[in-house]
């Protein structure tokens, strides 16, 4: 019988980057990973569909967790305009109070007027934003945790092919073992030619 082989994938991988950890492994990895038929081994057509149905459910959660990345950069990206914005208005309601306090010599009532007016619309301008901005926040702390759960699938999942591999390995082992001890000579007495029947 042939020599079982090891896992056989592309020389170069696809590496994944994420802030908190690399990914060797990937779908195409598992879709072309192939096995040597062995005595007694495991059905070639479950392994093939145990790594087909493993390699769409990792390709699956590669994309959302790709997905999630990009929506959460938007989001952040949104929640920096409004911050701007925020800041804006309120570089806004000082400059309106630097203006009333220059006109308060000669129309002090007209100035306390337009300030009021642009306290009550920079005042309720920044409310919403506020009330956006935690909006976003809320959001993206949604999107991080699904992040992290798709990350955490996605080792299982390789937790589960690793294992799977170490176990094929492992069998292909002792049996390779039970083929020696099978096929060893086995050796009887070594006749004595002083016993021989001497004839005549």
């Amino acid at each position: 019988m042939s020599k079982p082989e090891e896992v056989t994938t592309n020389e170069s991988r696809l590496w994944m980057t994420s802030p908190e950890r690399h990914i060797s492994i990937t779908p195409l990895d598992m879709r072309q990973a192939r096995f040597t038929a062995a005595f007694r081994g495991f059905d070639k057509a479950d392994v093939t569909s145990f790594l087909q149905e493993a390699a769409d459910g990792f390709d699956q959660a590669m994309r959302e967790n790709e997905r999630l990345r990009m929506e959460i950069v938007r989001l952040e990206t949104s929640l920096d305009q409004f911050r701007e914005l925020e800041g804006s208005l309120k570089t806004t309601l000082l400059t309106a109070q630097k203006v009333a306090d220059d006109m308060r010599e000669n129309a002090q009532q007209e100035a306390q007027r337009l300030v009021r007016e642009a306290e009550g619309r920079a005042e309720l301008l920044l409310q919403k934003a506020q009330a956006r901005t935690e909006d976003i926040e809320r959001e993206v702390d949604g999107l991080r945790i699904k992040r992290r759960e798709a990350e955490t699938n996605l080792e299982a999942t390789i937790a589960a092919l690793h294992n799977t591999l170490d176990f094929i390995r492992e069998q292909d082992g002792r049996e390779r073992d039970d083929r020696v001890v099978q096929h060893r000579p086995k050796f009887g007495p070594v006749p004595n030619p002083t016993n021989a029947t001497r004839v005549g």
